[in-house]
């Protein structure tokens, strides 16, 4: 609680905030961003070239210089709901709402400063102003590039009661500068709201050019001066009029996005925790039918053996199930974490009113017909999870299973499932409760343990991204299972997999990957389905591995529960068949791995005991008539063997061969590799119906064993994919110093505010240029003599190229002219464009001509953004030309994009070889191809109002030499879409 003290021209001492953006030569940048973007903004389509010109354009291309040498950005949180409105979580674990302060809270504004002590007040205010006067210097209501308040509500949607304020004015003689002020409500102070509310002001106020906040306050005010100090922002305090003044830049760091997230992590975890660990649950819905839901879940709970008390709501009966039962939630003498709803659809809201009173922390909302329904069921779904805000709680559902921990001090069915499955180490997460059933079914029969499973249904709250958060701190999971038909907060999801995937590994399967499952998925879930383009590059850069069936991600799970990571790729295939062998050999070398011989050390063990016509290839080919020692001496030494990473065993039963030996044996050779330090992954293919597919446990170890060779090779790859990703560095986003991002909004902003749509010629090389891109030297030219004048400045010879804001697609009209040798040859080419269009009736939308020197030589490569509609900007880049028109051969990654990830982009092209050079083709500048990747990703980061952007051509030259972009295209959204 903070604020400037009184002086002549400000006797209330509340100036108001603004906020800062990024340092060091970033003029109104900020690497915050990508956190401030709202993905609400449909993707625009679209292809073809775009005009690129101007006057204005580098003169040659731009050096990429070292980028490991420059300084790094740090990307800040990005919050699960909207930056400046939806759900927050106090310290404790207590949901509230945040939005902005509106004209029209004036009443709930001075009953909040009614209930705030003279004491917070002072703080506050300094002057000890009256209650009423200090409304309007707390309500700051305005544009955010000036003023910006934003508040933190509790309590019943219908009548919610403040209890924290934030605000930010921008200083007029400091423009750059926001004063910052917080109240919070005595009761709420202690539990991190002053911390949170300066976070999201930093963002906020940042993304409209500020630099920097000050705030005010008396130096014995500890618990704010604790704010500032723990937020990890860079800060400098000095004393000023006996008062300590706070100065603070507002650009995330290391330390500022570390101590966010471990704040929202321990936050999360505290508010899921009354979910998993209830000291007491209610059935609300407990029917004395056996056949009905409520029934069955309270069954569930009570046969499970659940380690708390179990209390039965029916308003009709005494005695549910043999227990007593209790009228309403509010009746029930002890302590209730968790309340589990199972009541009619519009009962519902009734029952989170008694939950809300009686001081439930978590609702698992079994009941459907909500948004999956319709508008209807949207409407209703808004107003409960507004009233599960109000009164603090967190909730599973609406339309779910239910949620299960199998923790043996806990477990807890507190679902419909008829199944419990086995304690173990991994924990799920399933969007279709229908499909939970199976699952948790299949897990069972197949031996798989695990910890915690929850059906999330319409993810009205509690979300995918927040179970993440929790398992990455529970201590009884190692693996986390994910089926998803939609995402709500992909970029979130990103940023939290790809620190958690660096401890435990995340396997998803996606539904809808075609257009006819997307639909499917959609009308099921009543939520957008991202496209599968969007969700293969954010899998492939945050580390998730992907399974594309459920069977699939079983067999991959049940390598990854069970078995260290292959350190390397090549495996053993130990076999008694030569076919099965072969079909393991295809199937390892079509997932990537390798199939290498053995040492000669290895073969000359294995000759001593394997019979004569045994291959000591690799497969190793045992015969038919291998025995069980064959088994364990063959696996052995194989696993021992420093050319081997992991061990595929194969086994087909021939006559009476004896599979429980083999089995055995195949127990003893790893126990003895683990006895002996040989950590490596080994995978089992029992082809027969007895012992299908179960475990073979050797201790607390499980060796997996597959049906076909083909799941097993499969499993391996995708675990040394993730071993991989594991190992490799985080990368970084380099800071170009370069970049002018004020120039570049400014141009974008303007096209915005007339409506949006395709920037003209010379705004798409102001743009281009503000970030150091290297366009090539252009001219715009109105006339054919303007043109002629332009081509012997530039030196013939020269293209000719159409202007204009409307046709993109210049090609279509005749408007691209290449190799014009002189003045005349240039004075054609206008007119032959000219014509084309007259003859069209299109004369009107012609701009003028883009007149550039020729450009010789080079790869032609493609480089553009589009929009997604959840995801945000997904990045593409590819050959050019015939390749990108025929072959496709592009790849897609999500910004923003690290070194890393241009790097790989560059080399995941089924091209790359002509970018290095390949028979006679010249190599191409890499540094410098990854370097505009990398100005491209952050201009669309900084500038969100950039709905869609295409460079084609960017021709890339000789190493040392850059690249030039010959052409360019950006559209702009038009109005408040811009604001994503």
């Amino acid at each position: 609680m903070t604020s400037r003290p009184p002086h002549p021209d400000d006797p209330a001492g509340n100036v108001g905030d603004r906020s800062a953006t990024a340092p060091g030569g970033t003029p109104g940048g900020t690497a915050t961003a990508a956190a401030a973007r709202d993905p609400s903004v449909p993707a625009v389509p679209g292809d073809g070239t775009a005009a690129v010109p101007a006057d204005d354009a580098p003169a040659a291309s731009r050096r990429p210089g070292d980028l490991a040498s420059l300084p790094a950005l740090y990307p800040a949180p990005i919050p699960q709901d909207g930056l400046e409105a939806g759900r927050v979580l106090l310290r404790d674990g207590t949901a509230a709402t945040l939005r902005p302060g509106r004209d029209s809270d004036r009443p709930l504004v001075a009953e909040f400063l009614r209930r705030v002590s003279d004491h917070s007040l002072m703080r506050r205010f300094f002057a000890g102003e009256s209650r009423e006067a200090a409304v309007e210097s707390l309500l700051q209501v305005g544009s955010p590039e000036d003023r910006y308040t934003l508040l933190v509500l509790v309590g019943d949607p219908e009548h919610p009661r403040i209890v924290a304020s934030g605000t930010y004015v921008r200083e007029e003689r400091e423009p750059d500068t926001a004063e910052v002020a917080f109240l919070v409500e005595d009761a709420y102070q202690g539990r991190g709201l002053g911390t949170l509310l300066l976070e999201r002001l930093a963002l906020i106020a940042a993304r409209h050019g500020i630099r920097r906040f000050v705030a005010w306050t008396q130096p014995d005010n500890r618990r704010m001066l604790e704010v500032f100090r723990a937020s990890g922002f860079a800060i400098e305090r000095h004393h000023r009029d006996g008062y300590v003044v706070v100065s603070l830049d507002v650009q995330p760091s290391p330390e500022s996005v570390e101590r966010s997230e471990m704040r929202d992590r321990i936050a999360t975890v505290a508010s899921l925790r009354p979910l998993f660990r209830p000291r007491g649950v209610a059935v609300v819905g407990a029917s004395r039918d056996p056949a009905s839901i409520g029934y069955r879940i309270l069954e569930a709970l009570v046969m499970n053996r659940f380690a708390g008390p179990v209390y039965p709501v029916n308003p009709k009966a005494d005695v549910v199930g043999s227990i007593p039962a209790y009228p309403s939630v509010l009746d029930i003498p002890g302590p209730v974490d968790l309340a589990v709803i199972a009541v009619p659809r519009d009962a519902v809201l009734d029952v989170v009113d008694q939950c809300g009173a009686k001081g439930v922390r978590g609702l698992v909302v079994i009941t459907a017909g909500f948004a999956e329904t319709g508008a209807e069921g949207r409407a209703l779904q808004e107003r409960l999870v507004a009233k599960v805000r109000g009164y603090g709680m967190r909730m599973v559902g609406p339309n779910c299973l239910g949620l299960i921990n199998t923790a043996p001090d806990v477990r807890m069915n507190a679902s419909f499932s008829p199944v419990f499955p086995p304690h173990g180490r991994v924990a799920m997460s399933s969007q279709s409760g229908a499909l939970g059933l199976a699952i948790l079914e299949y897990a069972r029969d197949l031996g798989l343990g695990l910890s915690t499973f929850v059906s999330v249904g319409n993810k009205a709250d509690v979300s995918g991204n927040d179970l993440i958060q929790y398992w990455e701190e529970d201590e009884d999971t190692d693996l986390i299972l994910l089926y998803l038909e939609s995402f709500g907060n992909p970029r979130r999801f990103a940023r939290l997999a790809r620190r958690v995937g660096r401890r435990k590994p995340i396997l998803a399967v996606k539904a809808g990957r075609t257009a006819a499952g997307t639909k499917a998925a959609g009308s099921h879930t009543a939520a957008l389905a991202a496209s599968d383009t969007a969700v293969e590059a954010l899998f492939r850069q945050a580390g998730v591995i992907r399974a594309d069936t459920l069977e699939d991600m079983f067999d991959i799970a049940a390598l990854l529960a069970n078995q260290p990571l292959p350190a390397g790729p090549r495996v053993a295939v130990v076999t008694n068949a030569g076919g099965p062998g072969i079909l393991a050999t295809d199937a390892l070398a079509a997932a990537g791995l390798e199939v290498p011989e053995p040492s000669p050390a290895t073969r000359e063990a294995l000759r001593r005991f394997l019979p004569p016509a045994a291959s000591l290839a690799n497969p190793i080919d045992m015969i038919a008539s291998a025995t069980a020692d064959h088994y364990r001496q063959t696996l052995r030494a194989v696993l021992a063997d420093p050319g081997f990473d992991a061990a595929l065993v194969i086994f087909i039963p021939v006559g009476l061969a004896d599979v429980d030996g083999v089995a055995a044996a195949v127990r003893e050779a790893v126990a003895e590799a683990r006895q002996a330090g040989h950590q490596k992954p080994v995978a089992a293919c029992f082809m027969s119906a007895r012992g299908l597919r179960q475990p073979l446990a050797v201790g607390e170890e499980r060796i997996p064993s597959y049906r076909f060779p083909e799941s097993a090779a499969r499993a391996l790859a995708k675990a040394y994919e993730y071993a991989r990703w594991r190992q490799r560095p985080l990368g970084r986003i380099p800071a170009h110093p370069d970049l002018d991002v004020a120039a570049a909004r400014a141009v974008c902003r303007q096209a915005r505010e007339r409506g949006g749509g395709w920037l003209s010629a010379e705004e798409v090389t102001r743009v281009l240029a503000a970030f150091g891109l290297p366009v090539v030297p252009s001219r715009m030219a109105r006339s054919e003599e303007e043109a002629v004048a332009a081509a012997e400045a530039l030196g013939y010879p020269v293209a000719v190229k159409l202007a204009s804001r409307t046709l993109v697609h210049k090609t279509e009209w005749d408007g691209v002219q290449l190799n014009l040798p002189d003045a005349g040859a240039v004075r054609a080419a206008c007119r032959r464009i000219a014509e084309r269009l007259e003859a069209a009736g299109r004369r009107h939308e012609l701009d003028g001509f883009v007149v550039q020197p020729m450009v010789t030589g080079g790869t032609e490569l493609v480089v553009g953004v589009s929009d997604d509609p959840l995801f945000g900007p997904l990045i593409a880049f590819g050959l050019g030309g015939i390749h990108v028109e025929v072959l496709k051969d592009v790849v897609f990654r999500i910004t923003p994009l690290t070194d890393l990830d241009a790097d790989e982009m560059i080399r995941s092209i089924r091209g790359y070889r002509l970018l290095e050079g390949y028979r006679g083709h010249p190599p191409a500048d890499v540094d410098a191809i990854k370097d505009v990747l990398l100005r491209v990703s952050r201009l669309v980061e900084e500038i969100p109002e950039i709905a869609e952007l295409d460079i084609n051509p960017l021709k890339a030259f000789e190493p040392g030499r850059g690249c030039r972009i010959l052409d360019a295209r950006i559209k702009v959204e038009g109005g408040e879409n811009g604001e994503r």
